[in-house]
């Protein structure tokens, strides 16, 4: 099994952050992974064939002791969607959450008990044992899927809770913090780029927009009894003292809402939303300093939301661009889903540091250059299957993307085998295999 020629040749691209023996195993794991059943490094060199090739410790050296960064990778990730998905003048999109993996065992690297979301209810808070992962990713729209926002990943940091860190040692960041630091590793390594950071409440406070780098703007949520103020006045003639550094209060966003509104109707999460709201330039002073914000207050007549309210770094922004830049926000989540789900985010083992904080991060970056794979030349090949009772399904999802590339690795796999003698006994065999790992 190996991997079909267009997508080997776009991981090529990303090979400089490895030296050639280990840049050839990384290879076979990355095939095992898209056809593995379970992503373990042992189930993924079978999954590719490979076993024997060499012997399985070297696989496993990949993640445990080779000598590559995952910011390199990333960063090389990221050049990839910045030469085939992004315009080269265009504001780049980014966005930034965290998620959880879970795990088991006491001696795996950086675990501890992390808040679950998938089981917690707005009532009560579950948590669960695994690692915390900070991850930030690009937003595009896709050139062949009009309308449709992807969010791949690029940059990882591993979260410790204070917990942990009392055991185990070492220096306590909260997650804005690794948020801060891997949006200043991105910036910095394209200053002549200009960036825009969306973030939930959690990377929406003072500890992300007052150590935004100077080429990055943020979108983000604000408390919805935020203390606004107006811009200082201006310094009058022969005044004495310091100069202001805020003018006088202003409503908060609860209270604009009690005032001068309008209702707009606006494309939001895939679907038709209705919304009366209230904005205004203001500074938050609490958080953002004396930074003029745009501020948003959101009233939802549709789709059963509360109250919200939003603020833009981009003081001249329109209530709608706030929203629907927000709105993007989603993509992140979906693409934890799908990273868990179809990727095996949370498979595997390896328990040391270096392990630990490579072989989740590369699922994630796997499905990166799955979706620039397909915007470049994946989606030539697309077919959907013959489902007569889900006819109106006319554009990819990554499920469908995932199966292309997959069935295109074993198109080229078979269509290279020669067809007479021992090839076709071959034919046969890798037929029989897949049935079997299928079953």
């Amino acid at each position: 099994m190996h991997l079909v020629s267009s997508f080997a040749d776009l991981v090529h691209e990303v090979s400089w952050v490895m030296t050639a023996p280990t840049f050839q195993s990384f290879l076979v794991v990355l095939t095992g992974w898209l056809f593995a059943r379970r992503r373990t490094v042992t189930g993924m060199i079978q999954a590719a064939g490979a076993v024997g090739r060499k012997h399985h410790s070297a696989f496993h050296r990949v993640f445990a002791a080779a000598r590559w960064s995952p910011d390199d990778l990333g960063l090389a990730v990221f050049g990839l969607i910045l030469r085939f998905l992004i315009e080269p003048a265009a504001t780049i999109f980014l966005a930034v959450d965290d998620t959880l993996a879970r795990k088991r065992g006491l001696k795996v690297f950086g675990v501890g008990m992390h808040h679950d979301p998938l089981l917690s209810s707005r009532g009560k808070a579950i948590v669960n044992w695994g690692h915390s992962w900070v991850v930030l990713g690009v937003l595009v729209e896709l050139p062949i899927l009009k309308g449709r926002w992807f969010c791949l990943p690029v940059l990882f940091r591993l979260y410790r809770s204070r917990q942990t860190l009392a055991k185990r040692g070492g220096r306590y960041r909260t997650r804005p913090q690794l948020a801060v630091e891997m949006l200043r590793t991105l910036c910095s390594r394209h200053p002549e780029r200009r960036f825009h950071l969306t973030g939930d409440s959690t990377y929406s406070g003072k500890s992300v927009v007052s150590y935004l780098p100077a080429n990055c703007d943020l979108t983000g949520r604000m408390h919805f009894d935020a203390a606004l103020y107006a811009p200082p006045p201006k310094r009058r003639a022969g005044q004495r003292g310091r100069s202001r550094k805020r003018g006088r209060r202003l409503p908060s966003p609860r209270q604009m809402l009690g005032g001068r509104t309008r209702t707009v109707t606006l494309d939001l999460y895939g679907r038709h939303e209705t919304s009366r709201l209230a904005t205004r330039q203001a500074l938050w002073y609490g958080s953002a300093g004396s930074r003029l914000l745009r501020v948003v207050a959101v009233d939802p007549l549709t789709g059963g939301r509360k109250p919200q309210a939003f603020y833009s770094t981009v003081a001249d922004a329109t209530p709608e661009e706030v929203l629907t830049r927000y709105a993007r926000r989603w993509a992140v989540e979906v693409a934890f889903q799908e990273a868990k789900g179809r990727l095996g985010f949370e498979e595997p083992q390896g328990w040391t540091r270096r392990a630990v904080k490579r072989t989740a991060p590369t699922a994630m970056l796997l499905y990166s250059l799955i979706v620039v794979w397909f915007a470049r030349d994946g989606h030539r090949h697309l077919s959907f299957p013959n489902r007569p009772w889900y006819r109106q399904k006319h554009t990819a999802s990554f499920a469908d993307m995932l199966s292309t590339l997959r069935r295109q690795c074993l198109r080229e796999t078979f269509l290279q085998t020669p067809a007479w003698n021992r090839g076709a006994k071959k034919i046969v065999e890798s037929l029989i295999a897949l049935c079997s790992r299928a079953a």
